[in-house]
């Protein structure tokens, strides 16, 4: 990869029918190892599928619809081109209105329309970008929000090539880096923001407060100080918390947002302290803060048995694919009932799929 672009996230959007931006477009069509992708005439066929549900188009009747559709325009000066430099790579896309209404129809009446525009309006920051990049990905897909703020100081390594979503190609690339480009490859008009040195003391007041207060947080990093100190400043600022942490489908749900008073980890942490003082013995608290966080009698005996092991025979916390998966989807499942209003409740839920499979079925064959 080239080095120039190493930490270049963001792609460039190039307004097709601005005389000022055709310039840089022509500029960028010069260079004939671009690679050049348009297909605007589809996404204008889907477009035009979607606005006329009731009506079966025959090739040749959409064919039609689509000279209609552009009339004496030339379609190369319709939408925009998006150029990806990481990938030296320009695609022909609808304007951002039109993109977002057929990239998102076949979320329709499962998303209504009303709760499409509200979580629009949704400012979601996620820490820690293993099972948080799984998170990002599927609030992306399903555009859960309208603004995704990514904080992760890790570069990508061989060993997290188990459950992270990408190629051998990103190795010792950032991966909220790696988060953001997978977006914006999905939906440029996307907003991402990113948090290269993780969240520290120095920019977490930013990382919640600028641009606009977090409407929710995901916490998902493995920093014990940061999992207590963005819980006390979420607190603080009345923004609800999901947490997933991959063992027993557990999840935690904490409505600061509806209950100020709340302790942050249910109450799991009062016997240490104060919560402004947890901080202060954390050294000496270290393993039993984190045992109490864990819930440790609930944890599964493979995550046990991993927990002893830790500094043996493994070097940390072991996470499959598929846990980190299903944790992004119950987080994103979970964000969409609270940024809609549709659930109000505070506490930790498991989805144990083993325990579903030992249990009575519907279906007995």
């Amino acid at each position: 990869m080239d080095t120039s672009t190493r930490e270049v996230y963001r792609p460039l959007i190039i307004n097709a029918s601005d005389d000022l931006s055709k310039s840089a477009l022509q500029e960028l069509k010069r260079d004939t190892t671009l690679l050049i992708h348009d297909e605007i005439k589809t996404q204008v066929g889907d477009l035009i599928k979607l606005r006329n549900p009731q009506k079966k188009f025959s090739p040749s009747e959409l064919d039609e619809a689509i000279s209609d559709f552009f009339g004496s325009q030339s379609p190369s000066s319709y939408g925009n081109w998006v150029y990806y430099p990481w990938r030296h790579c320009l695609v022909h896309l609808l304007p951002e209105d039109e993109f977002v209404t057929v990239r998102t129809i076949r979320n329709k009446y499962v998303i209504t329309e009303e709760e499409q525009k509200t979580l629009a309006r949704k400012k979601i920051g996620i820490i820690g970008l293993s099972v948080g990049q799984s998170v990002a990905l599927t609030l992306a897909l399903e555009r859960g929000c309208g603004e995704l703020r990514l904080a992760d100081f890790d570069t990508l390594e061989l060993s997290n090539l188990n459950r992270i979503r990408t190629g051998v190609h990103n190795l010792g690339v950032k991966k909220s880096v790696i988060a953001a480009r997978e977006i914006a490859e999905i939906d440029p008009y996307l907003n991402v923001v990113l948090y290269n040195e993780g969240v520290h003391d120095d920019n977490i007041h930013e990382f919640f407060t600028h641009g606009g207060n977090l409407d929710l947080l995901i916490e998902e990093c493995d920093s014990l100080e940061v999992k207590i100190k963005s819980r006390i400043k979420a607190k603080e600022l009345g923004i609800p918390v999901l947490m997933d942490t991959s063992d027993r489908g557990m999840i935690d749900v904490e409505r600061f947002d509806l209950e100020p008073n709340r302790a942050i980890f249910h109450g799991m942490l009062s016997g240490f302290g104060a919560e402004n003082q947890l901080l202060e013995n954390l050294e000496e608290n270290r393993t039993k803060l984190m045992m109490s966080i864990l819930d440790f009698d609930k944890l599964s005996e493979k995550a046990k048995f991993s927990i002893s092991e830790i500094g043996k025979t493994i070097t940390s916390w072991p996470q499959l694919a598929s846990s980190v998966i299903m944790g992004g989807a119950m987080c994103a499942y979970f964000s969409k009932s609270i940024l809609c209003g549709e659930r109000s409740y505070s506490g930790r839920i498991y989805v144990d799929l083993d325990k579903f499979l030992i249990a009575e079925h519907e279906s007995k064959n």
